[in-house]
């Protein structure tokens, strides 16, 4: 796996082309891999920080959104967590989270994260720290979990920070 390029920013300070990016990853994961009609764009991107990570080619192969404290959650929240296809298995999704991890704890030190998971990803998670806050419920016909992780640190840094 090669180092991922962050670029870590509020919608409005984000280029045309990161927010095409992103919207296509979305897409291209969230409604058409899973079958899952929904609307994406549901109102909380412009109140939420967008993490991009870029391979060394500059294509998108990893994504997520953290979620203002206060909108959806208490906590901070991060979702909308997906890589590209073909990198999946390579380490991107943890490096990915991790560094979700990284930015929540620079804006909100002592707050803990919340996410509303798909329970299939629980195991996944739960390896980064995160635990079940609640029962499963379904979300857009896919089972999902709430799931919180308390302010705790990372012991590894990795990546390259933009």
């Amino acid at each position: 796996m090669t180092s991922l390029v962050w670029t870590f920013a509020r919608l409005e300070r984000l280029l045309p082309r990161d927010v095409y990016d992103f919207l296509a990853l979305r897409s291209a994961i969230f409604v058409v891999e899973q079958n899952c009609v929904f609307l994406d764009p549901d109102g909380y991107d412009d109140r939420s920080w967008h993490l991009l990570g870029r391979d060394g080619a500059g294509r998108l192969v990893a994504y997520l959104r953290i979620v203002d404290p206060g909108i959806k959650f208490a906590e901070p929240s991060i979702g909308r967590v997906t890589t590209q296809i073909d990198v999946r298995g390579l380490g991107y999704g943890v490096s990915l989270m991790e560094e979700g991890i990284r930015r929540c704890r620079a804006l909100w030190p002592d707050a803990a994260i919340k996410i509303g998971a798909q329970q299939r990803l629980m195991p996944f998670y739960q390896s980064l720290g995160f635990t079940a806050s609640g029962d499963p419920y379904i979300e857009d016909d896919i089972p999902h979990i709430e799931m919180v992780r308390k302010s705790v640190p990372l012991a590894t840094n990795q990546g390259d920070t933009q």
